[in-house]
């Protein structure tokens, strides 16, 4: 496959953005006044070797037109996340198609509720709009301290939609985000797809989901099973590769009967009526003892639990197993660990056996994050290590 060309005048994001990310906002819009590739992202390179995603004009058009379809129009947005990342500058994009002026909450600065309930002051537009990940949310409804700061819930309460993303949320935090009445659209998508191109489950228009038991491609006429198996997504919001990497690009793009494809790394599977539920990553597999555990499914397993505000399991290496399964788990204030720990055991065993039940575990106040939002799978590992 040949070499994507970058041309001079696209955005590219290679690392954080030095002073106001507003600066952006005059080369995007001569990037996006052409065809061809208009930004270039960073992917956070968690699992694997960083990549330079290369978004076309036309990728970043179809994601921004769907999310105004889905979410009910345009409107004024506010940027609570780093801008060199694909949610941070969709906020940018997204902001020039609607013709609004974003407002910034300071990237330099540690989120929290009172800076959040400020920014969102400013905005000025009745319709407004936000991407957050689950840590912020759950600073704001779920505080270690257990008191909400009442101005930032009612500032999530203005918000027409809340993207929550970069990491799968809690069911307990989505709870309480609808006993709040805070209209959070759970998005699923990567630096590949221009961001959440999945919300609540269900594809944007012009999106569509293929899951492939046996890793197969998407075919013209064929038809994915329900899953389990590996997504793919396809559609106008596909990214056109990666930058100086012929071969990753090769690898994970595809072009079948008009419709581009991206295969991604995520196991999952759709419900009869064609809702999406993401296991995690396809090697995110605990070989212990011979036998095979998703780990994705017991991190879903522990989050289930009420007293469990963030989970994250992991493979550890182990002298008689050759890997353990190990998990961090941030519980409510107040909850007895001790007790909790065998709740937590009892519900993995009954869901997915003896094997998948955690031999190791860890209880940070809050799990360590990279700047995306995602957890830092590495310093957990050293936490269960």
């Amino acid at each position: 496959m040949a070499e994507l060309i970058v041309p001079g005048d696209a955005v590219v994001l290679d690392g954080p953005v030095a002073g106001d990310p507003l600066r952006l906002l005059s080369p995007l819009t001569r990037a996006l006044g052409r065809e061809g590739p208009a930004v270039v992202v960073r992917t956070s390179g968690s699992t694997g070797r960083a990549k330079r995603t290369v978004l076309t004009r036309d990728a970043l058009a179809a994601s921004s037109m769907a999310t105004a379809v889905r979410t009910g129009g345009v409107g004024q947005w506010l940027l609570a996340l780093p801008v060199h990342y694909v949610a941070g500058v969709q906020v940018l994009v997204r902001s020039l198609y609607a013709g609004t002026d974003p407002v910034v909450l300071d990237p330099a600065a540690r989120f929290t509720p009172e800076a959040f309930a400020a920014a969102a002051e400013e905005l000025e537009d009745p319709v407004r709009y936000t991407s957050l990940v689950p840590t912020q949310l759950q600073r704001i409804l779920e505080p270690a301290s257990g008191v909400r700061n009442g101005d930032a819930v009612s500032a999530l309460k203005s918000f027409s939609a809340i993207l929550l993303g970069g990491s799968a949320a809690p069911p307990r935090l989505l709870a309480a985000a609808r006993a709040a009445d805070v209209r959070v659209v759970s998005t699923y998508g990567m630096s590949e797809t221009c961001g959440g191109c999945v919300y609540d489950g269900v594809p944007l228009d012009g999106v569509t989901v293929h899951v492939a038991a046996a890793d197969d491609a998407p075919r013209p006429g064929g038809r994915g099973g329900p899953g389990p198996g590996r997504i793919w997504l396809g559609g106008d919001v596909v990214a056109a590769g990666y930058a100086g990497d012929p071969e990753q690009t090769a690898r994970h793009f595809r072009e079948t009967a008009g419709t581009r494809w991206y295969r991604t790394d995520d196991l999952g599977e759709l419900s009869a009526d064609g809702v999406l539920t993401v296991h995690g990553r396809v090697d995110d597999v605990v070989n212990t003892g011979g036998v095979k555990v998703a780990a994705g499914l017991v991190t879903a397993a522990l989050t289930e639990h009420p007293a469990v505000r963030q989970a994250l399991v992991l493979g550890v290496p182990d002298a008689e197993w050759g890997q353990a399964v190990g998990a961090a788990v941030v519980a409510a204030p107040g909850t007895d660990r001790r007790r909790l720990r065998a709740e937590l055991e009892e519900q993995v065993r009954a869901r997915h056996g003896a094997a998948a039940v955690p031999r190791r575990w860890a209880w940070p106040d809050e799990l360590p994050l990279l700047p995306t939002g995602k957890p830092d799978r590495a310093a957990v590992g050293r936490l269960l290590g």
